[in-house]
């Protein structure tokens, strides 16, 4: 009687319980990969949606750098401002973030295991593409700036277009920390030098942004790449555990 107290459970239990534990495992993996991929995908589409904002933004700006004043009067003269004539807002914070953006958006759908990280892998170079492009109008806008608006001015002999607020090594500081010098230097276009000061601030802020957003989704990126969807790898596991 003692012998079969203290006998355990029957072989054919053990190997039920075996199985059910077998089943849970994979079924526990399957969830835990899943809500990786279901974070990183929303994660992807959160980020495409600030970006594509910050987008519009630097476009908008850089088309009002070209137009000061609101008059295309000095853009047709070619008197406006060198680093707003490169137009980096619209091509490279621009049309090349939204791109890159809605790329974002179509791989955060993807399904299944290698669909999923094939994608997260081409938005390594996306995310590349828009940290180039980010980067360089951001480098701009802080050099335009820095350097002044071009304006007619006033000298010893006379009237002439360039750009007087530009600093210069140990002789002249620069304008921006000198408000005596915001009104009254520049002739034409009327109120340039804030005008600039505001849209290439704009510019400069938005473009980084769209580095630090991109800096975090690469983040994204690899935890998705290491620990994403795996729903279709580990269904195709348990058919061939069944059969």
């Amino acid at each position: 009687m003692n012998e079969m107290g203290r006998a355990g459970p029957e072989p054919g239990m053990q190997l039920d319980l075996q199985v059910e534990l077998g089943k849970s495992t994979p079924v526990k993996g399957r969830l835990q990969s899943t809500r990786v991929g279901m974070c990183v995908a929303s994660c992807l589409r959160c980020v495409a949606k600030m970006l594509v904002s910050l987008s519009i933004i630097c476009i908008l700006a850089n088309i009002l750098l070209l137009l000061p004043g609101f008059n295309i009067h000095f853009l047709l003269e070619g008197h406006v401002t060198r680093e707003a004539t490169w137009s980096t807002g619209i091509w490279s914070s621009g049309i090349l973030v939204l791109v890159g953006a809605r790329a974002f958006m179509t791989s955060s759908k993807a399904k299944g295991c290698f669909a999923f990280r094939t994608q997260m892998c081409f938005q390594l170079n996306y995310s590349a593409l828009i940290l180039l492009g980010s980067g360089f109008c951001s480098w701009v806008s802080v050099t335009g700036l820095v350097n002044g608006p071009l304006c007619l001015y006033n000298t010893s002999a006379g009237q002439v277009w360039g750009v007087p607020l530009q600093p210069y090594p140990d002789r002249f500081p620069g304008y921006l920390y000198n408000r005596t010098m915001w009104e009254g230097v520049c002739e034409r276009p009327r109120g340039v030098v804030m005008w600039n000061m505001v849209l290439f601030s704009v510019l400069a802020l938005s473009s980084a942004l769209q580095l630090l957003f991109t800096t975090v989704n690469l983040f994204n990126l690899l935890l998705g790449i290491l620990l994403g969807d795996t729903h279709s790898r580990v269904k195709k596991s348990n058919t061939q555990e069944v059969s």
